[in-house]
């Protein structure tokens, strides 16, 4: 299944001019299978993704969080409790706690804006179950780090778009060999790395 794991909609994200309503628009347009929203520090509730479940039937619509933690940004999946899980938490106490409510963790487009990421997880050793390989604001050289890093290590390797406007929605995705119907499922997985990134214009995702 294909889906797009990293986006914002100017709903709860300053920064992006996407509508959620053309999101989902979009992803059905492009083929992909599933989307899950992540705002910054904010968690959609199931009664707003019920409204757009409804507008987009057979479309898998999903939420999670982008934290800012103190150590860079972390995408956190399975997130029951939000406030769990604030602004400026370390990434360990991250890893932990939303492990502890079931869900994953991954490293958000890691090295980018010099984040010393390889230097993090010497340092904190963080318990994270993936991380971005690529997105479209990743460069070659933080693809190239990122690959790096999950030869050695066990791993999910993902591709999302971080869109933040619709016509990068999909850019960058992730094809899971296995069904995911909730968050539950994601979760899964992710945790058993049943994932492949791909890059590609949205266009291409069809088919």
């Amino acid at each position: 299944m294909k889906f797009d794991l990293h986006m914002h909609t100017s709903r709860y994200s300053p920064d992006s001019e996407m509508d959620p309503l053309v999101l989902i628009r979009r992803a059905q347009q492009i083929g992909l299978d599933g989307v899950v929203i992540t705002e910054h520090d904010w968690l959609w509730t199931e009664a707003e993704l019920e409204v757009l479940r409804s507008l987009a039937p057979g479309l898998v619509v999903l939420a999670g969080i982008e934290v800012s933690a103190r150590e860079g940004h972390f995408l956190a999946y399975g997130v029951q409790d939000p406030f769990a899980v604030p602004r400026g938490i370390g990434v360990v106490a991250l890893c932990k706690e939303v492990h502890r409510q079931g869900g994953a963790v991954v490293a958000a487009h890691p090295f980018r804006w010099g984040q010393p990421f390889a230097d993090i997880l010497q340092r904190e050793q963080p318990e994270l179950d993936g991380l971005e390989l690529m997105t479209s604001n990743m460069d070659a050289d933080c693809r190239r780090r990122a690959a790096e890093i999950k030869r050695g290590r066990p791993l999910a390797g993902l591709g999302s778009s971080d869109a933040h406007r619709e016509e990068v929605l999909g850019f960058c995705y992730t094809d899971f060999d296995a069904q995911i119907r909730n968050s539950r499922d994601l979760v899964e997985a992710i945790r058993g790395r049943r994932a492949v990134a791909y890059e590609g214009q949205t266009e291409r995702i069809a088919g």
